[in-house]
């Protein structure tokens, strides 16, 4: 079972991540926290809130996470697209520590 969590955890925080994915990862979050269809159904009181509680709580802290980055990077910087088709090249000089 922790298993499965890990796996949607790292699948939903890198889609978000992802600026193709961002706003269809939000709308499908929002859609399933309104939609009376659910994993455990909210007619069933505590048990039916915790699959919304965890996805509102996942939601707010992946959105506060990039709101927040994206307000303290400097105006003259871009953010970087973590893409290995971008076409950069960065040349390292490195040196050997002992």
């Amino acid at each position: 079972m922790k298993q499965l969590v890990d796996v949607f955890y790292a699948w939903y925080r890198t889609n978000l991540r992802n600026p193709k994915y961002r706003w269809l990862i939000i709308f499908g979050t929002l859609t399933y926290l309104l939609s009376p269809i659910d994993i455990a159904p909210d007619v069933f009181p505590i048990v039916g809130w915790i699959d919304d509680g965890i996805l509102i709580t996942l939601l707010i802290a992946e959105v506060s996470q990039l709101m927040s980055g994206a307000l303290n990077r400097p105006e003259d910087e871009a953010p970087v697209a973590d893409n290995a088709d971008a076409g950069v090249v960065v040349d390292v000089k490195a040196q050997e520590v002992p």
